[in-house]
């Protein structure tokens, strides 16, 4: 939870995290099932200081699973020590391992350090798609969970 906080607090979005542990646990280490994500953490001296949190994706393109990187976060200290390509290295070997045709992520415009280093590992930005979220009132008004209010008044 703290890199999870400190890569929120990097990206100017620490109010929007509503996780805690238990929901990390939940996920991660389910009591029943599979879980429905993973991550990889990188050590420095027994000291966690970098994460690859990621799920699986599915591509009707491939007919293939595919890695769907949620987040990568090193610490500021240890950035550009190689930890961060490591982490990546370690989910492409899953990919190439596994049978898997892609490992996907999205970056924030302004965070043209980390878009410098993706573009350098031959990572190409898919800017003709624009991302789409629901959440909040208008995933409950689509769920059916609650009646949409009338758009006419």
């Amino acid at each position: 939870m703290r890199l999870i906080r400190e890569l929120a607090d990097y990206e100017k979005a620490l109010p929007e995290v509503a996780a805690d542990e238990s929901h990390l646990a939940a996920a991660l280490f389910p009591t029943g099932g599979a879980p429905a994500a993973y991550a990889h953490v990188a050590e420095v001296d027994g000291d966690v200081v970098g994460m690859a949190v990621w799920f699986l994706s599915f591509s009707t393109w491939t007919g293939t699973h595919g890695i769907w990187l949620e987040d990568l976060y090193v610490t500021p200290e240890h950035r550009g020590s190689g930890l961060g390509l490591a982490l990546l290295q370690t989910l492409a070997g899953i990919c190439a391992e596994r049978g898997y045709h892609r490992l996907e992520w999205w970056v924030l415009d302004w965070n043209t350090p980390s878009i410098a280093f993706y573009e350098a590992l031959g990572a190409v930005a898919q800017d003709e798609w624009t991302r789409f979220r629901l959440d909040g009132p208008a995933l409950t008004i689509l769920s059916g969970t609650r009646v949409a209010p009338d758009a006419t008044k």
